[in-house]
């Protein structure tokens, strides 16, 4: 999961710096993240994979597809 943060990270040319920004975290701690030194919160999880238009599951290792899923229809449209 690790390398697959830093290697979407580095895809885009982005620092760490700017992805910390964006998670309104130090740009230290989300190193610790990208090094395995520090669990990563669900929420930030959800974020990066927005920010990578991507899945927690690629993020998590549980797939090798990129491609997001589509998102589920709101329970309001259900009925």
């Amino acid at each position: 999961m690790y390398r697959r943060i830093r290697d979407l990270r580095e895809d885009k040319d982005w620092t760490q710096k700017q992805v910390a920004n964006f998670l309104n975290c130090s740009q230290q701690v989300y190193s610790n993240y990208e090094l395995g030194q520090r669990d990563i919160p669900t929420q930030i999880l959800l974020e990066l994979a927005a920010l990578h238009k991507t899945s927690v599951d690629y993020l998590l290792g549980s797939t090798d597809e990129l491609t997001p899923y589509p998102q589920r229809k709101r329970q309001s449209e259900y009925q």
